[in-house]
């Protein structure tokens, strides 16, 4: 019975070795569990923080766009304006050269 004592003590010993390890390697994975959810919990932070600023950047981007596509109407209708101010100028400038000439050509401005 000795013997069998002996092998049962062993088998005992061996068993709480292997519980032993197996608690070990719980702990050491629990440990890993809790650096993960940390960093998953910061790159999620991360992530909220690009998002508002991505979203910030957006609006800003829009609001710029618009005001340049403003800009763009406002210049095109200034420079079709100027263009008819410059045409009716040269119109004028031409009838005015008519005038003159038409003046110069009378009998009583002619000098004696």
């Amino acid at each position: 019975m000795t013997q069998q004592g002996a092998a049962l003590q062993g088998y005992n010993n061996e068993l709480v070795k292997c519980i032993e390890d197996l608690s070990l390697q719980k702990e050491e994975l629990n440990k890993q569990i809790q650096q993960a959810e940390e960093e998953k919990n910061k790159l999620q932070h991360q992530i909220q923080v690009l998002n508002e600023q991505l979203e910030c950047v957006c609006e800003d981007l829009a609001q710029k766009v618009a005001s340049r596509n403003e800009l763009d109407k406002i210049l095109a209708e200034t420079e079709a304006a100027y263009m008819k101010i410059l045409d009716s100028s040269r119109t004028l400038l031409n009838v005015l050269k008519k005038e003159v000439g038409s003046l110069k050509s009378m009998p009583e401005l002619k000098s004696h």
